[in-house]
């Protein structure tokens, strides 16, 4: 016997499949694996580039990471019901113009996993370290003429052994607390990283505060090392010290606006080595459409004990061809004073000698996937 079926019946069963494809989907987007990263390179050039030779010259040489670092990551997450999912990021950074990694590691950005509800979230493994929280407080968002230069990077370094912990956000505020373990046997202190980083945030305004301490193999702070071979190295201020960062920004239609501190003290370096810098900056940027961001900063850095200070002056440019394909230009000039060695740009490897200035910048393509 033949049943015959009727419209609403179709129209029901349709409807069904529907719904359960569209839960299928949801399903499928929170529980999911993404494959991210940018490539980035162009052509930098720097005056007074000091050589093994003992001379400076100009260098002009492919630029690979002074925009900002090319990296490939993966990231996933699962809800795991009651408002509770847990996640995790692996990341490494490498140079496009060599195709080499940022360092030994096959991860060596970050390596985490955590979880993550109404109570906040944890991560545990490789992160880069709290201080980098510095990036929202950077005018140039942390190219290789910013704010990592005048501290010698002591602002931009990563973390193992991590333990972190991120608070929700209340009334505009959160908190993130992080600790590196040393891991050295008889001592919680040799080698261990802490910090942590507050943020409020209401409309146009941002205010950041970040307190961290970077512990040497002695568990101090700068203080001299004994080397395998009996040798010994002495301490440097931007090696370890404890850090303090302070700063905002305000947004006002198309422009904004920064302005932060930074101090490092380092008690345990051998005397008359430079025990505290002070570093300043001031920047803004301005949208001039969506595609085109102009960007203007100065920073001064004043190391005491005969470390030196510097003026920093940078202007840039992004121009976006589309979501994902950028052009950048980036220019600057670096003014050491006394015995600075401050370099333009964050390669130590490019530094000036004592007293000089250097003058260059960068242009390339970013294109991030």
């Amino acid at each position: 016997m033949t049943q015959s079926i009727s419209t609403k019946t179709i129209l029901k069963a349709l409807g069904t499949a529907s719904l359960f494809g569209a839960c299928l989907a949801s399903a499928q987007a929170e529980d999911s694996v993404t494959i991210y990263g940018r490539v980035v390179a162009g052509v930098d050039v720097q005056s007074n580039v000091h050589q093994a030779n003992g001379a400076t010259g100009t260098q002009v040489r492919a630029a690979s990471n002074q925009w900002g670092t090319s990296m490939i990551g993966f990231k996933g997450k699962e809800d795991l019901g009651g408002g509770l999912n847990s996640f995790f990021l692996l990341e490494s950074g490498f140079g496009a113009t060599k195709g080499a990694t940022n360092g030994p590691e096959l991860f060596n950005r970050r390596s985490y996993v955590g979880l993550n509800g109404s109570a906040g979230s944890v991560k545990v493994g490789k992160n880069l370290f709290i201080d980098n929280d510095i990036w929202f407080l950077d005018p140039t968002g942390q190219q290789w003429i910013g704010t990592a230069n005048l501290v010698h990077g002591r602002n931009w370094g990563g973390a193992n052994n991590i333990i972190e912990y991120q608070t929700p956000t209340w009334g505009g505020f959160n908190a993130t607390f992080q600790t590196s373990l040393g891991e050295k046997a008889g001592s919680t202190t040799k080698g261990r990283k802490d910090g942590v980083s507050l943020v409020y945030q209401n409309q146009g305004l941002e205010l950041r505060a970040i307190y961290d301490l970077v512990r040497d193999a002695n568990g101090k702070y700068g203080s001299i090392k004994t080397n395998s071979d009996g040798t010994t190295t002495a301490g440097n201020i931007y090696d370890s010290s404890k850090e303090l960062i302070l700063g905002g920004t305000y947004t006002i239609d198309k422009l904004k606006m920064y302005l932060g501190y930074e101090n490092l003290k380092a008690p345990d370096v051998a005397p008359g080595s430079t025990n505290k810098v002070n570093h300043y900056w001031v920047g803004a940027n301005y949208e001039v459409s969506p595609a085109l961001t102009l960007i203007g900063s100065v920073f001064h850095v004043n190391a005491n004990n005969n470390g030196g200070s510097a003026n920093l002056f940078m202007a840039g440019l992004n121009y976006n061809l589309s979501k994902r394909t950028l052009l950048y230009v980036g220019a600057g000039t670096v003014r050491n004073s006394g015995n600075g060695t401050f370099s333009l740009e964050a390669d130590e490897a490019g530094a000036p000698l004592a007293g000089q200035s250097q003058t260059g910048g960068y242009f390339g393509i970013s294109h991030s996937f």
